[in-house]
């Protein structure tokens, strides 16, 4: 085999081993706490936001025991963070005072959930089941930088390491999708009732690059 050869074959060697595509009917299911087990995702647009709509469904029966990272995007900090925290749902984007939001808590039966925030005005608005929340103002004027990690399961406090068991995701995630723009109301109640498929257009679930590591299990979501 010539050197080139040889070199390309490394190379799509690497590319077919790095990921898998596609959760479509299926979740990831975090058994237990631990520093090692998270779920990268791999969004098809650039991360630069002035605008998102981030939705999942969610069960869990860790509710109120204890600070429990929901979704993590590390870029020198946590530049977009989704926390369950005792009470609260809170937003963090990097170098802030996080927004929070008292709305009803995971449970072992299955949440969905959603927030979205705009720039330019600052409107920060958590959706629960289909409900809205009181609107906040948050970070106006601020950009979400590209070039960072998306993982579920663990907080990152450096790139894709310097994990807290403590602070770890357990129970079930799905469906997650992340548009860069502020999905209307209409559009967030018609998915959170079953009538719309939602498609994110920067991570979308079906179709995803993602990278399971340590204890996750990936199972049909209606076995």
């Amino acid at each position: 085999m010539k050197p080139t050869h040889f070199a390309l074959f490394l190379l799509v060697s690497c590319v077919s081993v790095c990921c898998e595509q596609g959760l479509q009917k299926k979740s990831l299911i975090f058994p237990e706490e631990t520093n090692s087990s998270y779920v990268s995702l791999h969004p098809v647009k650039p991360m630069s936001l002035t605008a998102f709509t981030l939705c999942m469904r969610l069960a869990s029966e860790l509710r109120n025991k204890r600070d429990t990272i929901l979704f993590s995007y590390y870029k020198s900090g946590d530049a977009l963070n989704l926390w369950s925290e005792p009470g609260v749902f809170t937003l963090y984007l990097l170098n802030s005072t996080p927004a929070s939001f008292r709305v009803p808590q995971l449970s072992s039966f299955w949440t969905n959930l959603c927030v979205t925030w705009k720039s330019s005005s600052g409107l920060t608005t958590f959706w629960v089941n289909g409900r809205r929340s009181v609107r906040k103002v948050y970070r106006q004027g601020h950009q979400i930088q590209n070039g960072g990690i998306v993982i579920l399961g663990q907080d990152q406090d450096r790139w894709a390491r310097s994990f807290d068991s403590t602070q770890s995701f357990t129970g079930e995630i799905t469906n997650v999708h992340l548009w860069d723009y502020a999905l209307s109301s209409d559009e967030i109640c018609s998915a959170s009732e079953g009538y719309t498929e939602p498609q994110g257009n920067v991570i979308d679930w079906n179709s995803v690059e993602y990278k399971a590591e340590g204890n996750v299990l990936i199972e049909p979501i209606n076995d």
